[in-house]
Protein backbone atom coordinates (compact mmCIF):
# COMPACT_ATOMS: atom_id res chain seq x y z
CA UNK A 1 0.00 0.00 0.00
CA UNK A 2 1.68 3.60 -0.90
CA UNK A 3 1.59 5.75 2.23
CA UNK A 4 0.23 8.58 0.09
CA UNK A 5 -3.07 7.48 -0.25
CA UNK A 6 -5.99 7.95 -2.81
CA UNK A 7 -6.84 11.74 -2.95
CA UNK A 8 -10.53 10.82 -3.17
CA UNK A 9 -10.11 10.07 0.18
CA UNK A 10 -11.38 13.40 2.51
CA UNK A 11 -13.45 12.35 5.51
CA UNK A 12 -13.00 10.33 8.68
CA UNK A 13 -15.21 8.16 7.40
CA UNK A 14 -14.09 7.99 3.64
CA UNK A 15 -10.65 7.00 5.22
CA UNK A 16 -12.36 4.15 7.72
CA UNK A 17 -14.00 2.58 4.36
CA UNK A 18 -10.94 2.54 2.86
CA UNK A 19 -8.76 1.10 5.76
CA UNK A 20 -11.80 -1.67 6.74
CA UNK A 21 -11.42 -3.01 2.54
CA UNK A 22 -8.17 -2.57 2.68
CA UNK A 23 -7.59 -4.66 5.83
CA UNK A 24 -10.20 -7.28 4.12
CA UNK A 25 -8.10 -7.03 0.93
CA UNK A 26 -4.97 -8.04 2.51
CA UNK A 27 -6.11 -10.93 4.59
CA UNK A 28 -4.91 -9.62 7.90
CA UNK A 29 -4.84 -11.20 11.20
CA UNK A 30 -6.96 -9.61 14.36
CA UNK A 31 -6.20 -10.89 18.00
CA UNK A 32 -4.62 -8.21 19.73
CA UNK A 33 -7.37 -6.02 20.96
CA UNK A 34 -10.00 -6.41 18.76
CA UNK A 35 -11.33 -8.80 16.37
CA UNK A 36 -12.49 -7.58 13.21
CA UNK A 37 -11.32 -4.89 10.26
CA UNK A 38 -13.93 -2.34 11.12
CA UNK A 39 -12.96 -2.37 14.91
CA UNK A 40 -9.13 -2.38 14.05
CA UNK A 41 -9.37 0.28 11.44
CA UNK A 42 -11.46 2.76 13.37
CA UNK A 43 -9.43 2.55 17.03
CA UNK A 44 -5.95 3.39 14.65
CA UNK A 45 -7.73 6.42 12.93
CA UNK A 46 -9.20 7.54 16.10
CA UNK A 47 -5.49 7.04 17.69
CA UNK A 48 -3.64 8.65 14.99
CA UNK A 49 -5.90 11.52 14.73
CA UNK A 50 -6.14 11.88 18.81
CA UNK A 51 -9.72 11.43 18.99
CA UNK A 52 -11.19 9.84 22.00
CA UNK A 53 -11.55 6.31 21.19
CA UNK A 54 -15.42 5.51 22.16
CA UNK A 55 -16.72 8.39 20.33
CA UNK A 56 -16.69 7.48 16.63
CA UNK A 57 -19.64 9.05 15.88
CA UNK A 58 -19.63 12.48 15.86
CA UNK A 59 -16.46 12.62 13.44
CA UNK A 60 -17.45 10.64 10.75
CA UNK A 61 -17.88 13.66 8.63
CA UNK A 62 -15.01 15.86 9.39
CA UNK A 63 -12.59 16.25 6.93
CA UNK A 64 -8.88 15.54 7.19
CA UNK A 65 -6.25 18.04 7.31
CA UNK A 66 -3.46 17.13 4.29
CA UNK A 67 -0.71 15.94 7.01
CA UNK A 68 -3.53 14.21 8.84
CA UNK A 69 -4.24 11.90 5.49
CA UNK A 70 -0.54 11.67 5.63
CA UNK A 71 0.07 10.19 8.78
CA UNK A 72 -2.93 7.83 7.99
CA UNK A 73 -1.89 6.77 5.12
CA UNK A 74 1.73 5.71 6.71
CA UNK A 75 0.18 4.20 9.33
CA UNK A 76 -2.41 2.04 7.76
CA UNK A 77 0.56 1.22 4.67
CA UNK A 78 3.05 0.03 7.75
CA UNK A 79 -0.28 -2.12 9.32
CA UNK A 80 -0.51 -3.88 5.81
CA UNK A 81 2.59 -4.21 4.63
CA UNK A 82 4.54 -5.33 7.61
CA UNK A 83 1.68 -6.22 9.23
CA UNK A 84 2.56 -5.24 12.43
CA UNK A 85 0.02 -5.38 15.03
CA UNK A 86 -1.79 -2.23 16.17
CA UNK A 87 -0.64 -2.33 19.28
CA UNK A 88 2.79 -2.06 18.23
CA UNK A 89 2.46 0.89 15.83
CA UNK A 90 0.23 2.70 18.60
CA UNK A 91 2.32 1.84 21.65
CA UNK A 92 -0.34 1.30 23.68
CA UNK A 93 -2.87 -1.49 24.65
CA UNK A 94 -5.72 -1.85 26.70
CA UNK A 95 -7.23 -4.25 28.97
CA UNK A 96 -11.22 -2.58 29.97
CA UNK A 97 -10.52 0.77 30.99
CA UNK A 98 -6.67 -0.14 32.03
CA UNK A 99 -4.23 1.29 29.41
CA UNK A 100 -0.28 -0.30 28.84
CA UNK A 101 2.59 0.97 27.47
CA UNK A 102 3.55 -2.06 24.96
CA UNK A 103 6.56 -2.24 22.53
CA UNK A 104 8.04 -5.50 20.74
CA UNK A 105 10.05 -6.08 24.12
CA UNK A 106 6.85 -7.80 25.19
CA UNK A 107 3.83 -10.01 24.48
CA UNK A 108 0.67 -7.76 24.20
CA UNK A 109 -1.74 -7.75 26.73
CA UNK A 110 -5.08 -10.29 26.52
CA UNK A 111 -5.94 -12.57 28.95
CA UNK A 112 -8.84 -14.19 30.02
CA UNK A 113 -7.86 -13.88 33.57
CA UNK A 114 -8.67 -9.94 33.21
CA UNK A 115 -12.16 -10.57 33.43
CA UNK A 116 -12.02 -13.00 36.41
CA UNK A 117 -10.18 -10.27 38.90
CA UNK A 118 -11.86 -9.92 41.21
CA UNK A 119 -15.47 -11.45 41.42
CA UNK A 120 -14.84 -14.35 39.30
CA UNK A 121 -13.00 -15.74 41.90
CA UNK A 122 -15.61 -15.92 44.36
CA UNK A 123 -16.10 -18.42 46.29
CA UNK A 124 -12.54 -19.49 45.97
CA UNK A 125 -11.46 -15.94 46.90
CA UNK A 126 -14.10 -14.78 49.30
CA UNK A 127 -12.90 -11.88 50.30
CA UNK A 128 -10.58 -8.94 48.31
CA UNK A 129 -9.14 -7.36 51.50
CA UNK A 130 -8.21 -11.14 52.61
CA UNK A 131 -5.83 -11.06 49.85
CA UNK A 132 -2.79 -10.00 51.35
CA UNK A 133 0.41 -11.38 49.32
CA UNK A 134 -0.50 -12.40 45.62
CA UNK A 135 2.56 -13.54 42.75
CA UNK A 136 1.71 -12.76 38.92
CA UNK A 137 3.61 -15.22 37.04
CA UNK A 138 5.09 -14.70 33.47
CA UNK A 139 4.18 -10.96 33.92
CA UNK A 140 4.98 -9.52 30.53
CA UNK A 141 3.86 -6.04 30.46
CA UNK A 142 2.73 -5.65 34.01
CA UNK A 143 -0.58 -5.78 33.07
CA UNK A 144 -2.44 -8.42 35.17
CA UNK A 145 -0.19 -6.98 38.64
CA UNK A 146 -1.54 -3.68 37.78
CA UNK A 147 -5.12 -5.46 37.94
CA UNK A 148 -4.29 -7.51 40.76
CA UNK A 149 -2.95 -4.25 42.60
CA UNK A 150 -6.67 -2.94 42.06
CA UNK A 151 -8.45 -5.62 42.55
CA UNK A 152 -6.79 -6.47 45.68
CA UNK A 153 -6.38 -3.19 47.41
CA UNK A 154 -4.25 -5.20 50.21
CA UNK A 155 -2.11 -6.98 48.63
CA UNK A 156 1.25 -6.72 47.94
CA UNK A 157 2.05 -7.89 44.52
CA UNK A 158 5.16 -10.02 43.68
CA UNK A 159 5.62 -9.70 39.52
CA UNK A 160 7.73 -12.61 38.02
CA UNK A 161 9.18 -12.98 34.35
CA UNK A 162 12.54 -14.05 33.06
CA UNK A 163 13.05 -11.46 30.48
CA UNK A 164 15.06 -8.66 31.70
CA UNK A 165 13.22 -6.30 28.84
CA UNK A 166 9.77 -7.49 29.63
CA UNK A 167 10.41 -6.17 33.38
CA UNK A 168 11.78 -3.07 31.93
CA UNK A 169 8.28 -2.74 30.03
CA UNK A 170 6.64 -3.45 33.28
CA UNK A 171 8.70 -1.11 35.35
CA UNK A 172 6.86 1.93 32.86
CA UNK A 173 3.44 0.48 33.11
CA UNK A 174 4.01 0.30 37.06
CA UNK A 175 5.25 3.38 37.06
CA UNK A 176 2.71 5.24 34.89
CA UNK A 177 0.10 3.70 37.58
CA UNK A 178 1.77 4.88 40.68
CA UNK A 179 2.21 1.48 42.21
CA UNK A 180 6.20 0.97 42.88
CA UNK A 181 5.36 1.01 46.30
CA UNK A 182 2.90 -2.56 46.19
CA UNK A 183 4.49 -4.45 43.07
CA UNK A 184 7.73 -6.20 43.01
CA UNK A 185 9.17 -6.72 39.61
CA UNK A 186 11.31 -9.54 39.91
CA UNK A 187 13.69 -11.44 37.60
CA UNK A 188 13.26 -14.79 37.72
CA UNK A 189 12.91 -18.23 36.22
CA UNK A 190 9.09 -19.03 37.60
CA UNK A 191 9.73 -19.72 41.24
CA UNK A 192 13.60 -19.94 41.22
CA UNK A 193 14.49 -16.78 42.70
CA UNK A 194 11.36 -16.77 45.41
CA UNK A 195 12.87 -18.84 48.19
CA UNK A 196 10.57 -18.93 50.72
CA UNK A 197 7.86 -16.36 49.88
CA UNK A 198 4.11 -17.82 50.24
CA UNK A 199 1.02 -16.27 48.23
CA UNK A 200 -2.36 -15.79 49.20
CA UNK A 201 -3.05 -16.32 45.59
CA UNK A 202 -0.55 -17.10 42.31
CA UNK A 203 -1.92 -15.96 38.83
CA UNK A 204 -0.42 -16.75 35.46
CA UNK A 205 -0.72 -16.21 31.60
CA UNK A 206 2.44 -18.07 30.71
CA UNK A 207 3.38 -19.42 27.26
CA UNK A 208 0.98 -22.06 26.20
CA UNK A 209 1.37 -22.42 22.22
CA UNK A 210 2.48 -25.87 21.11
CA UNK A 211 5.07 -26.31 18.87
CA UNK A 212 3.12 -26.85 15.47
CA UNK A 213 0.53 -23.62 16.42
CA UNK A 214 3.73 -22.10 16.70
CA UNK A 215 4.63 -22.96 12.92
CA UNK A 216 1.28 -22.25 11.87
CA UNK A 217 1.55 -18.57 13.47
CA UNK A 218 0.26 -15.48 11.43
CA UNK A 219 2.75 -12.57 10.61
CA UNK A 220 0.79 -10.95 13.16
CA UNK A 221 1.70 -12.99 16.17
CA UNK A 222 5.65 -13.35 15.06
CA UNK A 223 6.52 -9.78 15.71
CA UNK A 224 5.79 -10.62 19.54
CA UNK A 225 8.46 -12.57 21.49
CA UNK A 226 8.77 -15.87 21.11
CA UNK A 227 9.41 -16.52 24.62
CA UNK A 228 6.70 -15.35 25.68
CA UNK A 229 4.24 -17.70 23.48
CA UNK A 230 6.30 -20.76 22.82
CA UNK A 231 4.78 -23.55 25.44
CA UNK A 232 6.77 -26.79 23.90
CA UNK A 233 5.31 -29.63 21.72
CA UNK A 234 2.14 -29.99 24.05
CA UNK A 235 2.02 -26.53 24.72
CA UNK A 236 2.49 -27.38 29.01
CA UNK A 237 6.04 -27.74 29.52
CA UNK A 238 5.65 -23.74 31.64
CA UNK A 239 2.21 -24.93 33.16
CA UNK A 240 3.95 -27.97 34.15
CA UNK A 241 6.46 -26.15 36.02
CA UNK A 242 3.97 -23.71 37.33
CA UNK A 243 1.94 -26.77 38.80
CA UNK A 244 4.88 -29.06 39.75
CA UNK A 245 6.19 -25.56 41.95
CA UNK A 246 3.10 -24.03 43.33
CA UNK A 247 2.11 -25.77 46.64
CA UNK A 248 5.34 -25.02 47.89
CA UNK A 249 4.45 -21.17 47.66
CA UNK A 250 0.58 -21.32 48.54
CA UNK A 251 -0.84 -20.49 51.84
CA UNK A 252 -2.54 -22.82 53.29
CA UNK A 253 -6.01 -21.50 51.70
CA UNK A 254 -3.75 -20.23 48.21
CA UNK A 255 -5.63 -20.21 45.38
CA UNK A 256 -3.52 -20.87 42.00
CA UNK A 257 -4.98 -19.36 39.11
CA UNK A 258 -3.50 -19.80 35.21
CA UNK A 259 -4.47 -19.58 31.57
CA UNK A 260 -4.17 -22.24 29.18
CA UNK A 261 -5.86 -21.07 25.95
CA UNK A 262 -6.82 -23.94 23.96
CA UNK A 263 -4.85 -26.31 26.72
CA UNK A 264 -8.30 -28.11 28.67
CA UNK A 265 -7.72 -31.34 27.01
CA UNK A 266 -3.63 -31.59 27.38
CA UNK A 267 -3.70 -30.17 30.42
CA UNK A 268 -6.35 -32.55 31.90
CA UNK A 269 -5.07 -35.28 30.42
CA UNK A 270 -1.47 -34.90 31.76
CA UNK A 271 -2.87 -34.30 35.53
CA UNK A 272 -5.49 -36.78 35.10
CA UNK A 273 -5.85 -37.17 39.57
CA UNK A 274 -5.82 -33.35 39.56
CA UNK A 275 -9.28 -31.45 40.15
CA UNK A 276 -8.81 -28.56 38.17
CA UNK A 277 -12.28 -26.50 38.10
CA UNK A 278 -12.48 -24.53 35.05
CA UNK A 279 -13.63 -20.63 35.27
CA UNK A 280 -16.48 -18.93 32.23
CA UNK A 281 -15.63 -16.30 30.94
CA UNK A 282 -17.91 -14.18 28.40
CA UNK A 283 -15.32 -15.42 25.38
CA UNK A 284 -14.61 -18.87 26.57
CA UNK A 285 -15.20 -21.62 29.55
CA UNK A 286 -12.25 -24.03 29.18
CA UNK A 287 -9.05 -21.62 29.05
CA UNK A 288 -8.69 -20.65 32.50
CA UNK A 289 -8.54 -23.07 35.56
CA UNK A 290 -7.85 -22.94 39.42
CA UNK A 291 -6.56 -25.19 41.96
CA UNK A 292 -6.53 -24.42 45.77
CA UNK A 293 -3.02 -25.22 47.58
CA UNK A 294 -5.33 -28.52 48.70
CA UNK A 295 -5.84 -29.92 45.23
CA UNK A 296 -2.43 -29.57 44.59
CA UNK A 297 -0.82 -31.45 47.43
CA UNK A 298 -3.52 -34.52 47.73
Amino acid sequence: MSAAGPQELETLRDWLRFAVTRFGEANLAFGHGTTNAYDEAAYLLLHALSLPLDRLEPFLDARLTSAEQADIAALLARRIDERIPAAYLTGEAWLGDFRFHVDKRVVIPRSYIAELLPDGLVPYVESADAVGKALDLCTGSGCLAILLAHAYPNADIDAVDVSPDALAVAQHNVSDYDLAGRINLIRSNLFDNLRDKTYDLIISNPPYVTSMAMEELPPEFRHEPELALAGGDDGLDVVRAIIDGAPSHLNARGVLVVEVGRGKAAVEAAFPRVPFVWLATRPSTDSVFLLTRDDLVR
